[in-house]
């Protein structure tokens, strides 16, 4: 399999939504048309022949079991006329949070602007990471998703709408390098050990030898990772995580400030509503306040 040199790293959610897609065939000497600045992603899978085709300085010639993901704001063209006949399938998405292609070996962590994407989308993001262009490991499972895609494109739209973000959704999801063992890098593998720890147990007092026995890593290599991966240490990771938690609940439970704070693991009343002040710029009550009055 050969290993993308690139990747297109997406924050998510909201997840990118499915536009339209098509299968095409050229003949021999037929191009891929020259194209600026489209404003939409145009993923390209080949299932047969030889596709010739450039972006911004770069140029491939893929090959079957390959595909390559065209830029929004770029230039790309053709770089050479097909010498048989070549097949594949197209399909265009959008998105409306931040994305940026790097160099596959420096994987960006934690993702640039996370704060502002959490204000603005109410959720920390996930970083889907694209392969620019790559070997595909299983091409017959993106053909088949490819094919039930243009099957429902077919179908009235209320059925057509809902099958087609659900099987890009599936076709997302095999082409997310983070989903691919063979891809992940230990440091990543063991931040999200962490987290989910930290998210099953956040409600307990945790140690580091908990932390270490239950991952079976030292702790100040856990720390480094979460710190790589997220920007935050496990202890700052658990404080943001029970904060979270207790802004879920001011908002639908009229439970007792007090009762939140020792739900959600803190041992002090006064130290939870100066820490929630410091992260959100008011105490608890006010908090709660906004959305009552």
């Amino acid at each position: 399999m050969l290993k993308a040199a690139e990747i297109v790293q997406i924050a998510a959610p909201p997840l990118p939504y499915f536009l339209e897609c098509g299968y095409t065939v050229y003949k021999p000497g037929e191009e891929h048309p020259s194209r600026r600045n489209l404003g939409i992603f145009d993923l390209l899978v080949m299932e047969s022949g030889t596709l010739h085709i450039g972006e911004a300085g770069q140029r491939w010639s893929l090959t079957a079991g390959q595909s390559l993901l065209l830029l929004p704001d770029q230039y790309h063209y053709a770089a050479g006329p097909c010498e048989e006949p070549a097949a594949f399938y197209w399909l265009h998405f959008y998105m409306v949070s931040s994305w940026q292609q790097i160099p596959a070996e420096e994987p960006d962590f934690p993702y640039p602007g996370a704060e502002e994407h959490y204000r603005r989308f109410l959720a920390s993001p996930y970083s889907i990471q694209l392969p620019k262009m790559w070997t595909m490991p299983y091409p017959e499972q993106t053909y088949r998703l490819f094919r039930q895609l243009l099957h429902h494109s077919g179908e009235r739209q209320s059925s057509a709408f809902w099958a087609g973000q659900q099987l890009f959704g599936e076709l997302l999801r095999t082409m997310d390098l983070r989903q691919l063992e063979s891809y992940v890098s230990p440091v990543v593998t063991v931040a999200e050990k962490a987290e989910a720890f930290i998210k099953n147990n956040y409600r307990a007092e945790i140690s580091s030898e908990q932390m270490s026995e239950a991952l079976h890593y030292h702790y100040n290599y856990i720390t480094r990772c979460m710190k790589q991966v997220y920007g935050m240490t496990p202890n700052d990771y658990l404080l943001h995580y029970r904060l979270e938690q207790a802004k879920l609940l001011l908002l639908k439970t009229e439970w007792p400030i007090s009762v939140i704070a020792a739900y959600v693991g803190f041992g002090s009343t006064p130290y939870f509503s100066n820490r929630f002040a410091l992260k959100n710029g008011c105490s608890p009550r006010q908090f709660r306040k906004q959305y009552t009055s």
